[in-house]
């Protein structure tokens, strides 16, 4: 027991060093903003609250789809969710206000994308796209860890763009 334990282990500390060493190929940008920059408002709570462009450049070759999350690690009390989208198809380009996929609940209590709203202060909003081995089995209408649990083991390659807003 003590040995398979380890091995358990040991697999998902060497996964993890995998991704912390940079070996994700995948490249997640926008012509809108730039990374660690801020995002408009138009995409914003202050604006048309509306997605932004993505593109996505590197998916790999065995990606069956894509999912999106977009969080805000720095709402007081939680990491404050803005969308879910899974089942995309493969794509490099996620239009402007667009559905591109299966929508989950966002922390708004919306099926929808809720844009950048901070109470106060400049936070960051994470951007993450991950490519997947598989379509999902899960219907719309599902929260953030549904969607974890789901994709864990399907990860083929994901990426990451982080925007800033600040309420004027």
């Amino acid at each position: 027991m003590k040995a398979l334990l380890f091995i358990l282990i040991t697999s998902i500390m060497v996964s993890g060093v995998a991704i912390a060493q940079g070996d994700e190929t995948m490249k997640l940008t926008s012509p809108v903003f730039d990374h660690n920059q801020t995002i408009p408002a138009k995409y914003t709570c202050q604006g048309e609250d509306i997605n932004p462009t993505l593109l996505i450049e590197g998916i790999p070759p065995n990606t069956r789809s894509l999912s999106l999350i977009v969080d805000d690690p720095d709402a007081p009390g939680k990491t404050w969710v803005h969308w879910i989208v899974f089942n995309i198809p493969v794509t490099s380009e996620i239009k402007e206000k667009s559905i591109p996929g299966k929508q989950g609940w966002n922390d708004f209590g919306r099926l929808n994308y809720g844009g950048p709203c901070p109470p106060s202060g400049t936070h960051r909003y994470f951007h993450k796209v991950y490519a997947l081995d598989t379509m999902l089995n899960l219907k719309e209408s599902i929260k953030k860890p549904e969607l974890e649990k789901a994709m864990q083991g399907h990860i083929l390659d994901k990426a990451e763009l982080i925007g800033l807003y600040k309420k004027e």
